[in-house]
């Protein structure tokens, strides 16, 4: 195994990147909740689902309140669940006690107050409310603590928390994209926060090609790369900040999936000539082969019960999508329109499967059921490729080249609110999503 400490500046640049900083440093001390914390202020499953009108007052104290009251605002419009009411409009100061006379003029249904202090070792503590102004009660209060260079992983973790307050749902801002990102002609792989912040490179050696994949706890990262001109696949472990290869043949190996439990990995490897699928189990590293196919059979997804895979074949002369249980018995055809239908993705829920498929020349985003109905397009403009899922199943992550260069984009799982959210300088593709 090589110790990422003894190649920093080759594996991991400059940033010196341990999972306690990926995670975040900020521990919640405190929780003080009511009974108003059991209501659902937004049912994010209803059909006829309106946004919450919502006001985030600046933070008292520090200066940093005013940009974490920010990030938490903008945390919240990143969902498409709540309307904001311009700042300027607020009645009540951030240092006024609340009083839900103050917002009902303003039509104002919830209202997010907090204060930001340094404490005396230097650190940050923070103290942050939600009110009901329609029943005037407490929804949360909760008091946090970080570093104090850490605002930014503070703040989604509050509006993690006001968001779960909120829906009863948990969210998805304190999650990580990693990607792929050429800087001239060495393509390395990438970490930011889901809106496209806190960009940092963390391994550099070798040419990678392929989308990385997660472990179901985030703690671990899996990866295909050519180094020494043989392809390898590779984990990079957070926790003990090492990297380790876990196989390689000689041929093309390329990773495909890991399942929920940690248990097993899926890739394809041409190690008997056509690429075929195979399974490792990562306890004992003993290698299955699972499909036993003449043409081509790559891109496996595993299903988050772990029961199915969908996978990538080119039985019909072309690239279709393709259904099968673990062992590779069972298959069946998923996809029947498309040209060229590749990149499959199951949702955490295991409800949906998201694809690039080729429709008139390009590729565009697609959703379908995994018994094969509801197709649905979701992207038309340029191309648009290696779609993944957030935890939560509410916005997709994908690469499009629509503005002239490949970039890592954004949208909701119906296909709105697209943008990118990549750095301009960079050219990124094949984004996945943290769980």
């Amino acid at each position: 195994m090589m110790r990422i400490g003894q190649t920093k500046n080759k594996l991991m640049g400059k940033t010196g990147l341990t999972m306690s900083v990926i995670c975040l440093l900020a521990a919640v001390l405190l929780c003080l909740t009511n009974d108003a914390a059991a209501r659902i202020y937004i049912d994010i499953n209803s059909p006829g689902l309106k946004r919450l009108p919502i006001a985030v007052v600046d933070f008292a104290g520090i200066a940093e309140g005013t940009e974490m009251a920010d990030i938490i605002k903008n945390d919240l419009d990143f969902t498409g669940l709540f309307v904001f009411v311009n700042k300027n409009a607020f009645i009540e100061s951030a240092t006024a006690p609340f009083s839900p006379d103050n917002w009902r003029p303003l039509g104002i249904d919830a209202v997010v107050k907090g204060t930001a202090e340094v404490e005396a070792d230097g650190s940050l503590a923070v103290v942050a409310s939600v009110y009901d102004v329609v029943e005037s009660s407490n929804i949360m209060k909760k008091k946090y603590s970080s570093k104090r260079d850490q605002i930014r992983p503070l703040a989604h973790k509050i509006a993690d928390d006001i968001y779960e307050a909120l829906t009863g749902q948990k969210s998805y801002f304190g999650s990580k994209i990693a990607f792929i990102g050429q800087d001239g002609d060495r393509k390395s792989i990438y970490l930011m926060d889901y809106d496209g912040q806190r960009v940092k490179k963390i391994v550099s050696k070798g040419d990678i090609t392929m989308k990385p994949r997660w472990s179901s706890d985030s703690k671990k990262l899996y990866y295909s790369s050519m180094r020494n001109r043989k392809w390898g696949i590779y984990v990079l472990d957070f926790d003990s900040v090492s990297e380790d290869k876990l196989y390689s043949s000689g041929a093309t190996d390329l990773i495909g999936d890991v399942t929920q439990d940690g248990s097993y990995m899926l890739f394809s490897s041409s190690l008997k000539g056509s690429p075929n699928i195979y399974r490792m189990n990562l306890g004992t590293k003993e290698v299955t082969r699972v499909t036993h196919s003449e043409n081509i059979d790559v891109s496996p997804s595993v299903s988050p019960d772990g029961k199915s895979v969908v996978y990538v074949a080119d039985k019909t002369t072309v690239p279709q999508l393709y259904i099968m249980t673990t062992d590779g018995t069972d298959s069946r055809r998923l996809t029947f329109e498309g040209s060229y239908n590749t990149t499959p993705e199951w949702s955490r829920a295991g409800d949906q499967i998201v694809f690039s498929g080729r429709e008139g020349g390009r590729f565009q985003i697609y959703t379908i059921k995994p018994n094969g109905t509801e197709l649905k397009q979701l992207t038309d403009t340029g191309n648009n490729e290696e779609p993944s899922f957030s935890p939560d199943g509410r916005l997709i992550t994908f690469t499009s080249d629509r503005d002239g260069v490949k970039g890592v984009y954004v949208m909701m799982a119906n296909g709105e609110g697209q943008k990118r959210i990549s750095p301009r300088n960079i050219r990124a593709f094949g984004p996945s999503w943290s769980h």
